[in-house]
């Protein structure tokens, strides 16, 4: 699949070409933004840590109180006929599911309605794509305290994000209280005298799955890391700060509000995460995930 090129999505039950796919604009994640989502990286048609995205998607449908619509063969059945539909490949897969198609517009939640059910595919960004580092902004978090729940309604991050796209930035990484949470759409990473460290969990930010990974990555290769608070002033001095989500893998942050992060290029802690990511990528294309 090439991007530009017709797809092919999975919408309640049927595969049928993306510009054929229609909702009800009754529909509670178009009126509302009452839904949830997920993104699954899959390379060489084989999907990424397909059991960490799943298990994010049951606790977003479980917070929610959206009822799950598959189970977890399920949902690996599905997205196998959408990757195969689209020709396989590196892909990334996009899952949404709402509560449903209610007849008349109410705030509670509707008596009877059967969660609309999505799948769709685009194209993978490259790995290495922003292996030369990228600018990023700093921004106050105006977003609620319920972060770690992966809702469609976005429009906060949004808007981040865009305000960081006009001053020529790529990302807005996020702050509240003086200590960071996390980018609009990525966790943050900072290395300072040789330790790895990000934002610890809590229902201000998304857990994100390849921060899982690159957690794993470093206790296996011997670079210490803690996830703690993180003040917004040790970001300012970090020597790397880096970005990680599940369509990106990780990425380094070589400017930060106009300033140089370190010495402005990518540093060594990040050129040796980018090669064991790089080995476990292909450890997955050929089916041999851990």
């Amino acid at each position: 699949m090439r991007e530009g090129e017709p797809t092919t999505c999975y919408l309640d039950g049927e595969l049928l070409a993306l510009e054929a796919a229609r909702i009800s604009p009754l529909d509670r994640g178009f009126l509302f933004g009452d839904g949830v989502y997920e993104l699954v990286p899959c390379y060489d048609g084989v999907p990424f840590r397909l059991e960490a995205h799943l298990r994010r998607l049951r606790h977003s449908l479980a917070a929610t109180r959206i009822p799950e619509p598959l189970d977890a063969e399920g949902w690996a059945q599905v997205l196998d006929r959408v990757c195969r539909a689209n020709g396989g490949g590196d892909q990334a897969l996009y899952i949404q599911v709402t509560r449903g198609c209610p007849p008349c517009r109410t705030h509670e939640f509707p008596a009877r309605s059967e969660p609309t059910t999505f799948v769709m595919s685009s194209p993978l960004p490259p790995a290495g794509r922003y292996a030369d580092g990228v600018t990023a902004v700093t921004r106050e978090d105006p977003r609620w305290s319920r972060c770690d729940i992966k809702a469609t309604a976005l429009l906060p991050n949004v808007l981040l994000r865009q305000e960081a796209v006009d001053e020529g930035a790529h990302e807005a990484i996020l702050h509240r209280d003086g200590r960071i949470t996390e980018g609009a759409a990525s966790t943050v990473f900072l290395v300072r005298s040789g330790e790895l460290a990000t934002p610890e969990l809590h229902s201000g930010l998304l857990p994100g799955v390849t921060r899982e990974v690159v957690l794993e990555l470093a206790a296996a290769h011997g670079l210490p890391y803690r996830t703690r608070p993180i003040p917004l002033a040790e970001l300012r001095s970090a020597d790397e700060v880096w970005l990680s989500s599940s369509t990106k893998e990780v990425i380094p942050v070589t400017e930060l509000d106009g300033e140089p992060v370190g010495r402005g290029t990518p540093g060594p802690a990040y050129e040796a995460m980018r090669g064991w990511f790089a080995q476990l990528r292909r450890q997955s294309a050929r089916g041999r995930q851990p």
